[in-house]
């Protein structure tokens, strides 16, 4: 028979292990909501900090755009492998903050440049820095909650920290002061590492010390045989179409609602506002289709069907009115917003010993690929129009997303205490 006070104590040890895992998920969904207002805010405030720092010739603007968006991608690729391997050598706490301290400080930095190659600096060191949080946040959580409900505590943080995309939208429009925006990103991501007391490390990861003879971290592990290649690949293409939306269809709706005849044209500040609204949206209901399905390859399968019938009403609605185009990227948005899910799965896919540098890398590669898709819609552009352009590159990408998928193995309810040999 259990005494009182052991089961008095049995009780208290469960409540503070719950307790530890919401404290871990808010800390979690914050730093990702101070990593998307710093991701997005460039995107924001691109013409008017350009503008300030003396370029004003049209072309000029979205050539240097594209060279500071290109540059924080590359930041953000290969930071995504540093911090994914330093996740499962020496921790993903160590990971989340150090990543968050960086991006923050290069957040304030930012707000300092004087000239576009100290701003192309800045941004790359920026991007080195959001590529950590994300994936040091979704392993920790999914590794500490259960099988059965860890797909409502990822979907808790990629819909609170996509928010931030909402205010880094309201920020960047209510100051004059472009610099501004950046020095209260950097802030708020300072103010969160003062959360970081109380969150403990994932019980699998410090259980790796059980697989002294297995490599753990290793990049290049990921390719080292076909079928977890393949997986890894797969899993990249699936991604890509969320940031096709948000990298060019948002990005870039200056000029795609300038080619469809839309005058006054659109604002990328408002297209951003309106498309993570619908991200958000999105992101919201397929963790619950999933888990009510208790299939996140289903859920994926359906919701990039859905994000392709949604880019068509964009181009297709989108020439209506200013406000239509607004209205079209909140629908694209609601399509594409399978990020948590996606980022779940990545975390699904891997043993512990690679987790933290499959579930960190594959989204900074998605993200990353808005290089060659910007490089892609750029140079279509020339010969043909804005609008076209985005045709053409968002139907590749949504294609090769679709096919991708049916390599990817079934997921929910897996349990993640195992290992890559």
């Amino acid at each position: 028979m259990v005494s009182p006070a052991a089961s008095n104590e049995s009780s208290d040890t469960l409540s503070a292990s719950i307790g530890k895992t919401r404290l871990a998920i808010v800390v979690a969904a914050l730093g990702y909501f101070v990593d998307i207002y710093d991701l997005v805010l460039f995107g924001v405030i691109r013409e008017k900090s350009l503008r300030g720092l003396g370029i004003t010739v049209k072309e000029e603007l979205t050539d240097k755009g594209s060279l500071l968006v290109n540059t924080q991608m590359i930041g953000m690729l290969l930071g995504g492998i540093l911090w994914g391997v330093l996740g499962d050598k020496r921790g993903r706490l160590s990971v989340l903050f150090g990543s968050i301290l960086l991006y923050s400080l290069a957040n304030i930095a930012n707000g300092m440049v004087t000239d576009v190659t100290m701003y192309a600096v800045l941004r790359f060191v920026a991007g080195v820095g959001l590529a950590g949080e994300l994936g040091a946040g979704i392993t920790l959580v999914s590794e500490s909650m259960s099988k059965t409900t860890r797909g409502y505590g990822t979907t808790f943080i990629a819909g609170v920290g996509i928010l931030g995309a909402v205010v880094a939208v309201i920020v960047g429009k209510k100051f004059d002061d472009w610099r501004v925006a950046y020095y209260v990103g950097g802030g708020l991501g300072l103010l969160l590492l003062g959360l970081r007391v109380g969150v403990v490390e994932s019980l699998l990861f410090k259980g790796m010390a059980k697989h002294s003879k297995v490599s753990r971290g290793n990049f290049f592990a990921l390719f080292s045989k076909p079928k977890r290649a393949l997986r890894f690949i797969c899993l990249v293409f699936s991604g890509i179409p969320i940031w096709y939306a948000v990298g060019v269809l948002y990005f870039f709706a200056p000029e795609i609602g300038e080619a469809m005849g839309l005058n006054p044209r659109p604002t990328a500040g408002d297209a951003v506002l309106y498309g993570y609204i619908g991200l958000a949206i999105g992101d919201i209901a397929i963790g619950i289709v999933s888990q009510v399905l208790k299939s996140r390859k289903l859920a994926l399968l359906m919701f990039v069907a859905l994000a392709a019938v949604c880019v068509a009403m964009y181009f297709v609605f989108g020439s209506r009115s200013v406000a239509t185009f607004y209205w079209m990227c909140l629908v694209v948005g609601i399509g594409g917003g399978y990020w948590a899910i996606f980022v779940t799965v990545a975390s699904e896919q891997f043993g512990t010993n690679l987790r933290a540098t499959a579930t960190t890398t594959a989204p900074n590669f998605v993200r990353g690929a808005t290089v060659p898709l910007v490089f892609a819609f750029n140079a279509l552009r020339k010969g043909s129009s804005a609008k076209e352009a985005a045709m053409i590159v968002g139907a590749v990408t949504l294609g090769l997303a679709f096919i991708s998928l049916f390599a990817l193995e079934e997921t929910f309810g897996r349990d993640l205490d195992f290992v890559e040999e």
